[in-house]
């Protein structure tokens, strides 16, 4: 049986606090796009200056990935102590930080420090992700309406600068620390006044007041449940088809299709627009169609992008295939987090433990691309991406909304599950169309 998807609230009936924390929300995502992505724009320079293998450079990025892991797991407790304001800006001041000193090591040629600022990077950047996805679902939910893929938009068109503009820095001979620092302190600013037009924490849902030991109670049941637990699996295998692109995509065009570092920085470019298009028309989609069609077709997607940006052996048909990769890898990772967000009183622990593992897959995927890179060649090891993903169809329906979400204890009228409006998808008798365990 399908159910007809209630209408978005009217403009009229949504506060102006939402709408601003809409656009705050919109800012932090672009300006940690654009942290991530000028960081990976470099990455082709860094090697050089450090005169690393492909084996050590997934070494290297594997820095950044302890970093999130380390800031993952505490990240929801911190995001209901502080707050997604003060959270986001605590994560920022660390991003900026490993950014600058990342720059400044590679300048020195120190690559110790190199891994010690990427590790406070990924620290910041963990922290953020788990806060910012936290506040988007409660604005999502507020609006009434699916918006969730518009954020991580946003953080694709903050990728498409970042990458933009390091593509020019190194045609233009920019240092690494010069052009590191300064964006370090662009990202930090703009983010430090963008939080002050967050929700306050009552509208928050983060549950500040709540005692500590109910906050780690509420933690550890998230790793019990079924339905969590699935989905933290589907953002695994979503998260390593587009960190795969933003680690090695540059570094493997460039070896495997002898393009300069300039334009290996394009093909990433291209990738990150092909991102922020699917994430842009996928809340349309998403409202029509639901969560699982949509992400079955943009599951297979990916996977024919994937492999063809591979085995083309013709660079214009290569480019064609990231674009489609960019497309079909859009969707994954904001909708796990949307689905991870239904029940906004139980969010920040059900996110959290959803990024941890989806972020297992950047733990893992810089040194596995990177060891299997010494062997076949950095653009032969992406190979792997297609093969994971297929897997994943089976793992789509746990996405599917509760069929009745929890109405939120500060006493505001229910709102569609974050998402938006309830999934089209058949779901009478269907696992994946309850909530077992949340």
């Amino acid at each position: 049986m399908s159910r007809t998807a209630p209408s978005a609230a009217p403009a009229s009936a949504v506060s102006p606090a939402v709408l601003a924390a809409r656009t705050a929300v919109a800012v932090v995502f672009t300006l940690n796009g654009l942290a991530v992505a000028t960081w990976f724009s470099r990455v082709p320079a860094v090697r050089d200056a450090l005169g690393l293998s492909a084996g050590r450079l997934g070494l290297l990025l594997l820095a950044m990935s302890v970093g999130a892991l380390l800031a993952m797991p505490t990240a929801g407790l911190v995001a209901q102590r502080l707050g997604t304001a003060r959270t986001v800006a605590l994560g920022s001041a660390f991003v900026a930080t490993g950014l600058a000193v990342a720059g400044v090591a590679t300048a020195a040629g120190l690559l110790p420090g190199v891994a010690v600022g990427l590790c406070a990077f990924g620290y910041g950047s963990g922290i953020c992700d788990v806060a910012m996805n936290v506040e988007g679902a409660v604005v999502e939910r507020r609006l009434g309406r699916t918006i969730m893929p518009r954020f991580h938009a946003a953080w694709s068109l903050g990728s498409v600068a970042g990458a933009g503009l390091g593509a020019g820095a190194a045609r233009l001979g920019v240092p690494v620390a010069a052009h590191l620092a300064a964006l370090a302190v662009v990202v930090l600013l703009g983010t430090l006044l963008a939080v002050r037009s967050f929700l306050p924490a009552a509208d928050g849902g983060t549950s500040a007041s709540a005692a500590p030991a109910e906050r780690r109670r509420d933690l550890l049941a998230a790793w019990r449940e079924p339905r969590t637990l699935l989905i933290g699996l589907l953002v695994l295998v979503a998260a390593f088809a587009e960190g795969s692109a933003n680690d090695w995509l540059a570094v493997a065009f460039i070896d495997g299709y002898d393009l300069s570092e300039a334009a290996g920085a394009a093909v990433f470019g291209v990738f990150v627009v092909g991102m922020t298009l699917g994430r842009t028309v996928g809340t349309v989609a998403l409202d029509r169609w639901g969560r699982v069609r949509v992400l079955s077709g943009t599951i297979l997607l990916a996977t024919l992008g994937a492999g063809v940006a591979v085995l083309a052996g013709s660079g214009p048909v290569a480019i064609a295939g990231v674009a489609l990769w960019g497309i079909g890898a859009s969707l994954g990772f904001p909708v796990g987090m949307s689905a991870a967000a239904d029940d906004e009183q139980r969010a920040p622990a059900r996110v959290s433990v959803v990024a941890v593992i989806g972020y297992t897959a950047f733990l893992a995927g810089p040194p596995l691309l990177g060891l299997l890179g010494d062997r076949v060649g950095t653009l032969h090891a992406l190979l792997v991406v297609p093969l994971l993903l297929l897997p994943t169809l089976a793992l789509v329906p746990a996405t599917r909304p509760p069929r009745h979400p929890a109405v939120p204890s500060t006493g505001s009228p229910t709102l569609p599950p974050t998402g938006g409006p309830v999934d089209r998808e058949p779901t009478a008798g269907h696992p994946g169309g309850r909530q077992p365990g949340r």
